[in-house]
């Protein structure tokens, strides 16, 4: 309980660390836009797909709405491009949106920063404590620091949310069935 506490104390102080966007010369981001990931099958590295001109363009603060950021930042993520998810992600006016919440915090986890990641899960179930994709997400952040209770106890609020026949039951429940057999 008291490592737990400490990890969830460290996650939220770092969140403010990665709130501004991060482009470096030749990164930034993407947007898939309604059209099944084009930001990932059309566009270069640094580009989005802005569905109202049709084409790849320069992603910049105010020129996408948040749901094409929400799937320009989850296709990013769903293809191993988490840096330029995050840029992408940053770019949302509406920084309380649990799913841009949500693939900050998987974003992050997954480019190495779980404490950084785990605070951007905290903060999206703080708004929308029955996201369970948050719940499975979480969960398996917390196998990555070895905290099984914490894990286990992600599982239980899905369950409760749920039942048991969720996917996202199903593949936290996967998870930490892996994480005890290793």
């Amino acid at each position: 309980m008291r490592r737990r506490l400490l990890v969830q104390v460290m996650a939220i102080a770092a969140l403010p660390l990665f709130t501004a966007p991060a482009f470096t010369a030749g990164e930034s981001g993407g947007n898939a836009g309604g059209s099944g990931g084009q930001t990932t099958t059309t566009c270069k590295k640094g580009e989005v797909w802005d569905k109202k001109k049709n084409k790849c363009v320069q992603p910049q603060y105010g020129m996408l709405d948040d749901d094409s950021i929400y799937e320009a930042g989850h296709d990013l993520a769903m293809a191993g491009r988490y840096d330029e998810a995050i840029s992408v992600l940053t770019l949302a006016a509406n920084k309380q949106d649990p799913r841009i919440l949500n693939y900050l915090g998987y974003s992050h986890r997954h480019s190495g920063r779980v404490t950084v990641g785990l605070g951007y899960y905290e903060e999206a179930l703080r708004i929308d404590p029955n996201y369970t994709l948050v719940r499975e997400y979480l969960g398996e952040a917390h196998l990555q620091i070895g905290d099984l209770a914490g894990a286990q106890e992600q599982l239980k609020e899905i369950e409760k949310r749920t039942g048991t026949g969720s996917r996202e039951y199903g593949m936290l429940s996967e998870q930490i069935d892996h994480f005890l057999r290793s």
